[in-house]
């Protein structure tokens, strides 16, 4: 007789996926290789969601509630697992993020996480050299879901010009990234600006932060250092950082003049491909 893990629904968000998926699995009279026919995937991929070696996407979630009837139990679900991917000391964060009536980052190194493209989002989390990567990129890409409900918040980032300029992940990375950042012009809730070079010192040579407001609850300053974030509501800090948000965006290009150098730095920079990359990490 095969040994059969057992799971501890209870353990985890991506435990009781697992279990639940084997539950319902074998109430359908299902193999996981016939079930894995059914949604278009090897009954191997079941087997690893069902032990919690990997974690599940959202398209596969959707395809199990149909093929097995689940009324989107899995599509539910998906959600809980993927935002348990993040970092521990990130999710407070996240979840106040996904709350937030209004959400205000300065970024002085790289792109916002609800503004990344999937490789380059991979490039950066690959970085800090995570044991589960793929679990990590699937929990950022989860978050930027905030942005395309029905009413989301409204988003203002201004960036570093620097940001577009450090090639992350590569020439094509990049030109994909900036391509997205261009598309976020059109968007009604979202608003990007670009801080350039010319404008030398600043109020926030320091670091990057974000701002976040809320409709009936106090406004949050969220800021990270090495190796962990921090989250304040106090309203001198507060009222210190919507100061230095003010002088940003004073300072910064207005949003159509920040999508004419995104598009020129995407040209002139990304706009060919290289012969040959040789990158390394530092």
């Amino acid at each position: 007789m095969a040994n059969i893990q057992s799971l501890d629904p209870s353990a985890s968000p991506l435990d009781y996926y697992g279990w639940e998926l084997r539950r319902q699995r074998e109430a359908a009279g299902l193999r996981q290789g016939q079930l894995g026919a059914l949604i278009f995937c090897t009954g191997s991929l079941i087997g690893q969601i069902e032990t919690t070696k990997k974690v599940p996407t959202r398209d596969f979630s959707e395809r199990l509630d149909a093929a097995l009837g689940t009324d989107g139990v899995f599509s539910r679900l998906i959600s809980l697992v993927l935002r348990s991917q993040l970092p521990t000391w990130f999710q407070p964060y996240a979840d106040m993020e996904a709350k937030a009536a209004y959400i205000s980052t300065y970024q002085a190194q790289v792109v916002y996480g609800l503004l990344q493209t999937e490789e380059y989002a991979r490039a950066v989390l690959a970085t800090g050299m995570p044991d589960d990567l793929e679990g990590l990129l699937a929990g950022r890409m989860e978050r930027q879901r905030i942005l395309d409900r029905e009413k989301p918040p409204m988003a203002w980032a201004i960036l570093d010009e620097a940001v577009l300029h450090r090639p992350i992940g590569g020439h094509e990375v990049m030109r994909a990234q900036l391509g997205k950042l261009l598309e976020f012009s059109a968007h009604r809730w979202m608003r990007i600006q670009v801080l350039p070079f010319a404008a030398g010192e600043h109020r926030s040579l320091d670091g990057a932060f974000n701002l976040l407001r809320f409709d009936d609850d106090p406004d949050i300053i969220y800021t990270e250092d090495l190796i962990s974030g921090h989250m304040t509501a106090s309203p001198d800090t507060v009222k210190e950082a919507s100061l230095r948000y003010a002088h940003l965006q004073a300072t910064a290009l207005s949003v159509e003049d920040s999508v004419v150098l995104i598009a020129r730095v995407m040209e002139e920079r990304y706009g060919d491909r290289p012969r040959s990359e040789v990158r390394a990490v530092a």
